[in-house]
């Protein structure tokens, strides 16, 4: 029932957004019954429906090829749609400013051509006046010719207006003018969502259109960061009771890998690749491994066969391995080569490395077990903690452990998603203190959903030891 009403609020806050995006893009920019209103409005429905069929595709159990048909344009639409909003929202405070300077400019433009006028040409016989404020002579304006009979004094043309009446009439239409001009611009200033139809259409287009720039630029950037593999980053961690013999071991960490539908064989080969370059001791992969089924993704996870260390590669469970069939992937990562630490230990020359299951393991009834773990080990010998989710640090504080590597955050993947990761994480990325134990985080290889990262880089973190009595 809680899962449902969930995923009704979901449907009701998606439908929400949307609606408003399809508003400020399609409906203020474009003219009722145009093709691009039309194709707009289209979009609006069809790009949400990929975005759930890519999300539920792999749930249900759909083709393989159909979920890799959907997941490109399905996600991707998602992080669109949380920057478009993003600059939307930004472009709701521009909007009302830019309005108020278009008004003023408009009723400036208004004052000046109502005090300035417009000029009349001088009917042919009339009286005119120069530039200098002379009136004329009259055998300037007046053609030669034969003299014309004068006129009594007291006889006026039937024609002609009164005096002054041409300049009054002038005046006040200046005036007029005028008023009109100041009174637009108040109406505008006091309420600039009321504007002239045309100046709403601009303001509309130019904010749409610088919104859907700064969008689209950043999901295209964010594309990118994941596409182009991974950076290595290093951290040195000192330990008390790391042995002299162990100083500047080095631990290749890498979590959240989440080969799937959009990241292949390919993106596998190049974290491979990545890592080996470190030349590490150890590797650790701490879970999330995988977006998908053995019989789907086992080819693609093949490159794994080819890490390089001194002392091997082990691998823990990740909350989406228990989406995907963990057991069948702790045997196919075995194969490959990888050490599974299912709730065990193994002891290195110097310290002790552990592993634990992931908490969505508890649902199979196959969660972490720190005691079988950890319980009867020497706590004068150091101890580093493989655990997915840096959640169980508090565990890893009551067993002893010094050092826990974690993932399952990506940093946030999508600013400002790390505000809310912040929410549910003891630490979202980085090294962190707690007691006697340190927790490593790390942002992770890869991407879940949209293959965007923006403000959390994907990594791959060499994690130094560093022994105090060296």
């Amino acid at each position: 029932m809680v899962f449902v009403l969930v995923a009704l609020v979901v449907l009701a806050l998606l439908a929400s957004v949307h609606r408003y995006v399809w508003r400020r893009f399609v409906g203020d920019t474009t003219a009722p019954g145009s093709t691009l209103r039309k194709v707009g409005t289209v979009a609006a429905f069809v790009l949400p429906l990929l975005s759930l069929g890519a999300m539920t595709s792999g749930r249900i159990g759909a083709p393989f090829w159909l979920q890799q048909v959907l997941a490109w344009p399905g996600f991707l639409w998602l992080a669109c749609l949380l920057y478009l909003t993003l600059a939307l929202l930004v472009g709701e405070v521009v909007r009302p400013l830019l309005g108020r300077v278009l008004a003023r400019r408009d009723a400036a433009a208004a004052r000046t051509e109502a005090g300035t006028g417009t000029s009349v040409p001088a009917a042919e016989g009339a009286v005119a006046t120069t530039a200098s404020g002379t009136r004329p002579r009259t055998e300037e304006l007046v053609p030669a010719g034969p003299p014309r009979p004068a006129e009594p004094a007291d006889r006026t043309p039937a024609t002609a207006p009164p005096a002054g009446t041409e300049a009054e009439s002038e005046a006040v239409r200046d005036a007029e003018a005028a008023a009109r001009a100041e009174t637009e611009a108040k109406a505008a200033a006091a309420a600039p969502g009321i504007a002239h139809p045309s100046r709403r259409l601009f303001v509309s287009r130019v904010v749409g259109g610088a919104a859907a720039a700064a969008g689209l630029a950043t999901v295209g950037y964010g594309t990118h960061n994941v596409l182009s593999g991974p950076s290595v980053k290093r951290v040195t961690v000192p330990l008390a009771k790391l042995p002299r013999a162990a100083h500047g071991f080095r631990i290749a960490v890498v979590s959240d890998i989440h080969i799937g539908p959009i990241l292949g064989r390919a993106h596998t080969r190049r974290i491979v690749d990545t890592i080996n370059s470190t030349s590490p001791d150890l590797v650790a992969v701490v879970g999330d491994l995988v977006d998908g089924s053995v019989a789907d993704l086992g080819s693609a996870a093949e490159p794994l066969a080819g890490l390089r260390s001194r002392h091997g590669s082990f691998f823990v469970t990740g909350n989406h391995e228990y989406f995907s069939g963990a057991e069948q992937w702790v045997n196919h990562v075995r194969e490959l080569g990888l050490i599974p630490l299912e709730n065990a230990r193994v002891e290195l020359g110097g310290f002790d490395l552990a592993g634990v299951n992931d908490i969505a393991g508890e649902t199979e009834g196959q969660g972490p077990d720190f005691g079988r773990a950890l319980g009867d080990r020497d706590r004068s010998r150091a101890a580093v903690l493989l655990a997915h989710q840096p959640v169980v640090i508090h565990d890893a504080v009551e067993h002893g452990v010094d050092l826990q590597l974690s993932g399952h955050t990506h940093g946030g993947q999508l600013w400002p998603g790390n505000y809310l990761a912040e929410l549910a994480n003891p630490t979202v990325a980085g090294l962190e203190r707690y007691g006697d134990t340190q927790l490593f985080v790390s942002r992770g290889a890869g991407a879940w959903g949209p293959p965007v990262r923006v403000g959390a880089p994907a990594d791959i973190t060499v994690v130094q030891l560093a022994s105090r009595q060296a």
